[in-house]
């Protein structure tokens, strides 16, 4: 058991470590690219500056608050996420939020480059390379993340389909409240976000794990206790020590892959884990929306 305390121990700092980069990047994109050319990031972050430009140009302030409205807007979020997806999730992706609020507040906001197409650009790529991260470590850098995935069980929508819609909502308004040349480099610095995002975390792109045990039967239930996968459970033995083990494959996404290395490594610390590029998949792979009815239907709720 220590060593598993252990490995539970190294995987929370590295989390902590992989929020603290994230809000990082998050906040040099959001006061030295996207604020002072009037570039909006997407979710939470953007209402939170349409907000504040918009008390400031009556006069209420004449600092810029994205930072404390970013904050103001996640608390209600975080507490939704923490009754409905999970508190290890909502709780890494609330820190985040706070650390990325506390440094956009702290940091000032200072153009590096007038050229607003350049901002919108490296704002985006910042961004995203802020989100990706999060994602990759099984988290998110909170805001309408969380909505969207709330509505995303609830209205049986994909989270991109519901992200798209609020994002769209900002841009108009940025349009309409602002000037349109924003809107359109705001849309530049989300599509370049999503593409870094993607570039980071595919969330849709298979992949095959190979897991070598000797503890057949605690990997399978781990897993299991997490994902709704089918596992293949291969009798094997090892070349060097020639004892007997087990060899289990499985098919996930990208997006699942945290999720497996942690349940293995906690139930084996020794198992083997071989990731493999999935071409395609023949036959039946449950979306997240059929996992979701599957877990109703069965009363599975994942451990997190």
């Amino acid at each position: 058991m220590a060593t598993l305390t252990r490995y539970d121990d190294h995987d929370t700092l590295r989390r902590l470590g992989v929020a603290v980069v994230s809000a990082l990047l998050t906040a040099i994109a959001l006061n030295f690219f996207l604020t002072p050319a009037k570039v909006f990031q997407a979710g939470a972050t953007g209402i939170a500056q349409l907000i504040s430009i918009f008390l400031q140009s009556i006069g209420f302030t004449h600092h810029d608050v994205t930072g404390w409205f970013n904050l103001l807007l996640n608390l209600p979020l975080a507490y939704l996420g923490w009754r409905k997806l999970g508190r290890s999730f909502t709780a890494f992706s609330f820190l985040n939020t706070v650390m990325i609020s506390a440094l956009a507040i702290v940091l000032p906001v200072h153009a590096l480059s007038t050229n607003p197409l350049m901002n919108a650009i490296f704002g985006g790529v910042l961004t995203g390379a802020g989100v990706g991260i999060a994602l990759r470590f099984g988290f998110s850098t909170g805001g309408l993340d969380i909505l969207s995935m709330y509505l995303a069980k609830a209205t049986r929508h994909t989270v991109g389909v519901l992200l798209f819609v609020i994002n769209l909502c900002i841009v108009l308004i940025a349009g309409f409240g602002v000037q349109w040349e924003s809107a359109l480099y705001t849309i530049i610095s989300i599509y370049c976000m999503t593409r870094v995002v993607d570039g980071i975390h595919t969330s849709n792109q298979k992949i095959t794990a190979m897991i070598v045990t000797e503890h057949q039967d605690a990997v399978i239930a781990a897993v299991r206790a997490r994902l709704i996968r089918g596992i293949t459970v291969m009798p094997s033995r090892g070349g060097f020590l020639g004892r007997p083990n087990t060899t289990l494959m499985i098919v996930i996404t990208r997006y699942e892959l945290y999720d497996l290395t942690q349940a293995t490594l906690e139930a084996d610390h020794s198992a083997f884990i071989d990731i493999l590029n999935t071409v395609d998949v023949v036959g039946e792979f449950l979306t997240s929306e059929q996992q979701d009815a599957k877990r109703q239907a069965t009363g599975h709720q994942p451990s997190a």
